[in-house]
């Protein structure tokens, strides 16, 4: 017997990418770099600007003085840089309208991704259902399988812009289940919740007394037309959710890794009694770094309005190829486009990889709703033209596709 037969029945159907070909996960790296080195374009990584330079001057001179200055050679505390953890406190405070203790509701993450996990762990036992929108980020799938629970897709759908529908939740609601999951803003498809959709999901949940993790990875990605409503600052909710955050999306900072999560200090007193043993401490340097940047964090704005050039492009730009759609993006640096009129998702992310030599992630991974979907990132690239290249580049791949399949409209 081999080493995966002996692994837990869900780690033996776990696929990492060594033994196959995986062009459309996001975080498979082999094929991204193999078609980068042949002149292609990754847009299948949600790294804002990737892969030029974009730090806040600030923040650059800040990492600079704390490795001149030898700190970044020692441990933090596994819940995290206390300066750090006062500045987020305002920001909270500000954003989130939740006014929080920095040493007793905030604890920082090496990054949301690890944040997210943590932040199931202490309430998952196996059997535990934990109902997920659908579509939504691929972890979302994944981590509470991890901690031994069930999956529960609650789905969402395209013709009234993916709203969350409480009675899908009512429907699949049982006796086992134990947690409501859910990424706001939306990634993949980029909804914005609204205030109304937010208000009867938390009825829901605090009648049928359930925990809430929310992911708000791209909470400052959101376009200005659009309110950021927190669920954990609504009635009834604060002492029941787990809120998981990041400089990776808004601030473009994602090689910093940098997350945190906020909760009520019941739900955070188990949390840092356990910090050491899932999460460890953050990078030292980087949580000192990134203060200045939750002290003024104004730079974000003008990330968001270059964001809003391109969404308006892209949107014009896949709307215009026959057979393809795409909504009016209300957050993020992507596209949740519509090609199941061109064939399987799958193969038109593999054909998209040889005809425009361009990466996107196929909509599958992203929940049973995303069948027929590609995320494509077009916030790629610190010059605009280069992004705008590579959306033209797929746009004329779709439209040959489009033509040679007879579609015109």
């Amino acid at each position: 017997m081999g080493a995966r037969e002996k692994m837990r029945p869900l780690f033996r159907t776990l696929d990492g990418g060594l033994f196959s070909q995986k062009a459309g996960k996001a975080d498979v790296g082999d094929a991204a770099v193999k078609m980068m080195a042949e002149g292609g374009i990754m847009m299948c990584w949600a790294d804002p600007f990737y892969p030029d330079r974009v730090i806040p001057q600030k923040v650059l001179e800040r990492s600079v003085e704390v490795i001149q200055q030898g700190a970044a050679c020692h441990y933090t505390a596994p819940i995290g840089n206390a300066e750090l953890k006062e500045a987020i406190a305002k920001k909270i405070l500000r954003d989130n309208h939740i006014q929080v203790d920095p040493q007793r509701n905030i604890i920082i993450n090496p990054g949301s991704d690890v944040g997210l996990y943590f932040a199931m762990t202490p309430f998952i036992e196996p059997g535990d259902e934990i109902l997920v929108h659908d579509p939504s980020y691929p972890s979302n799938f994944l981590d509470p399988q991890l901690l031994n629970g069930v999956v529960v897709k609650v789905p969402t759908y395209e013709e009234d812009n993916y709203r969350l529908r409480v009675e899908e939740y009512e429907k699949r609601l049982t006796s086992k289940t134990k947690m409501v999951l859910l990424s706001s803003p939306s990634n993949p498809n980029g909804r914005v919740f609204t205030r109304e959709e937010l208000e009867a999901l938390a009825e829901f949940i605090v009648r049928n007394d359930l925990i809430c993790v929310c992911d708000q990875a791209f909470e400052d990605t959101v376009f200005p037309e659009h309110e950021m409503v927190s669920i954990a600052s609504l009635p009834g909710m604060w002492e029941r959710t787990v809120t998981v955050c990041s400089c990776s999306k808004g601030m473009a900072l994602s090689g910093y890794r940098v997350g945190y999560l906020f909760a009520d200090d019941v739900i955070m007193d188990v949390l840092y009694a356990t910090a050491v043993n899932v999460q460890g401490a953050a990078n030292t340097m980087v949580q000192m770094a990134v203060i200045p940047a939750y002290e003024d964090s104004s730079f974000i704005q003008e990330y968001v309005a270059e964001q809003n050039v391109r969404r308006h492009y892209a949107y014009e730009k896949f709307n215009a190829v026959p057979g393809v759609s795409m909504p009016l993006m209300e957050s993020g640096f992507y596209g949740w486009v519509n090609v199941s009129r061109l064939g399987d998702s799958s193969e038109i992310t593999s054909y998209l990889a040889q005809e425009a030599k361009v990466l996107v992630n196929d909509g599958k991974f992203y929940g049973n709703q995303g069948d027929g979907h590609l995320r494509i990132i077009y916030g790629v690239f610190e010059d605009r033209q280069k992004s705008l290249e590579g959306i033209d580049r797929i746009c004329a791949a779709l439209a040959k596709r489009a033509a040679a399949l007879g579609i015109t409209e």
